[in-house]
């Protein structure tokens, strides 16, 4: 159906219906400490100079952030669109070399990461890194011009690449077909994930694992999971929680890193005579890595690993959010709002983290400088701790011990 719509007088709708959200949701019923009536009368002046949708998204930014909270979002709505063209992505950096484009390095994750399999290894022919691409789907490239031009509207569709080793065509170029994908995210993802996996692994003499969690929702937990039963033998264990995006409250993350010894297990043959249980647990030293983009649940995930005594955190001070959101109705035009509705408070009956975030037990700063180089001196000193503490809080596994004499008859008293 249609209908008229007055803007003005719909604006004016929805920025009432936002501030009175934020009044009647917002955990603190004294919206701490700040004239809810006065700030809707101190921003409902600029209604009458909003001349877009864009405008008036703003004044209700600028309205809900005199809380001073995080968590307080606002998004949506009636916003006007134009067409978009995806772009084919290969997992791939270019580099310009010898007048060619170089296919400088090629990502994708480990041989066990069916989800991040690069585009050119599943080719129709095999594609290397140091080749040179000459030409997309029969186009000619110029090194000169964006490589990603040439592959417009290509994601998801068969794509023909000539390729070689020299950079220039000649009998040696060939034709493989690839299909490009619309996002090459989690090629890097996991490609950087390994990349820490191995390093930290190869500068340890494997004696350290490492886990990597983006977030505390379904997606964080899955790939905890996934990474820590591939580690859990490992001597120590690197935890990274850094920028991680938040989601759900991480109980649960905290209780697969902290579950203790219940007993062990002896058998015969094999090379390790015993074994303690649960399997699906870590006892020996760990650490978690934290930054300043790690937040919501990020803020929490750190907070619970030190309260568990779980091990020291290395790196930057949290973002410091964490008082929660929950659902709540849309606004007229379909946008919707964000009320922080639960906060976070300690056990000691004081306020904590929001505004803070979590201060790490070791600080280091990570140097973009050292970054950008490929060195990464939060996670080298994380590397250099869990060293230390192997050698001087080791993991200590009893060894079985003496057999029990059974050919009489009851049980020995010790052994009871």
């Amino acid at each position: 159906y249609e209908a008229l719509v007055d803007p003005r007088a719909e604006w004016t709708q929805i920025f009432n219906d936002a501030w009175r959200m934020m009044r009647d949701v917002f955990y603190d019923p004294n919206m701490h400490g700040v004239d809810w009536k006065g700030i809707r009368k101190q921003y409902e002046k600029m209604l009458v100079d909003c001349g877009t949708r864009e405008d008036l998204t703003y004044v209700i930014k600028e309205m809900i952030s005199e809380v001073n909270v995080g968590h307080a979002y606002h998004g949506g709505g009636d916003f006007e669109d134009q067409p978009r063209r995806g772009v084919g992505l290969l997992g791939v950096d270019f580099a310009v070399d010898k007048g060619g484009l170089k296919i400088a390095k090629i990502y994708e994750g480990a041989a066990w990461d069916s989800d991040a399999r690069s585009p050119l290894r599943m080719a129709s022919g095999e594609v290397n890194e140091g080749e040179f691409l000459l030409a997309v789907n029969g186009v000619d490239v110029d090194p000169s011009i964006d490589p990603w031009f040439y592959f417009v509207n290509t994601a998801g569709k068969i794509t023909r690449l000539t390729v070689s080793t020299k950079p220039r065509r000649d009998d040696e170029a060939r034709d493989v077909l690839v299909t490009p994908l619309r996002s090459d995210r989690d090629l890097r993802y996991r490609h950087w994930i390994e990349a820490n996996r191995r390093y930290v692994s190869e500068k340890t003499d494997g004696k350290v694992g490492y886990i990597y969690v983006p977030d505390t929702g379904v997606n964080g937990q899955n790939n905890l999971f996934r990474q820590f039963y591939g580690q859990r033998n490992s001597e120590a264990l690197i935890v990274d929680e850094r920028w991680n995006g938040g989601g759900q409250i991480p109980t649960r993350f905290v209780e697969l890193l902290n579950r203790p010894v219940t007993n062990y297990w002896a058998v015969r043959d094999g090379k390790t005579k015993n074994f303690p249980w649960p399997y699906d647990g870590h006892t020996g030293p760990k650490c978690m890595l934290i930054n300043g983009l790690a937040g919501s649940g990020g803020d929490a995930l750190p907070a619970y690993f030190r309260g568990a005594g779980l091990g020291k955190l290395v790196g930057e001070r949290t973002w410091g959010g964490l008082v929660g959101i929950g659902g709540g109705p849309r606004l007229m035009d379909g946008a919707w709002i964000r009320v922080p509705s639960f906060a976070y408070y300690d056990t000691d009956g004081t306020w904590g983290i929001e505004g803070h975030g979590v201060d790490p037990d070791i600080e280091v700063v990570a140097d973009p400088a050292q970054l950008a180089r490929g060195v990464d001196p939060q996670l080298e000193r994380a590397i250099t701790l869990m060293l230390e503490e192997i050698r001087t809080n080791p993991r200590v596994v009893p060894p079985v011990p003496e057999y029990p004499d059974r050919s009489g008859m009851g049980v020995e008293e010790e052994d009871k």
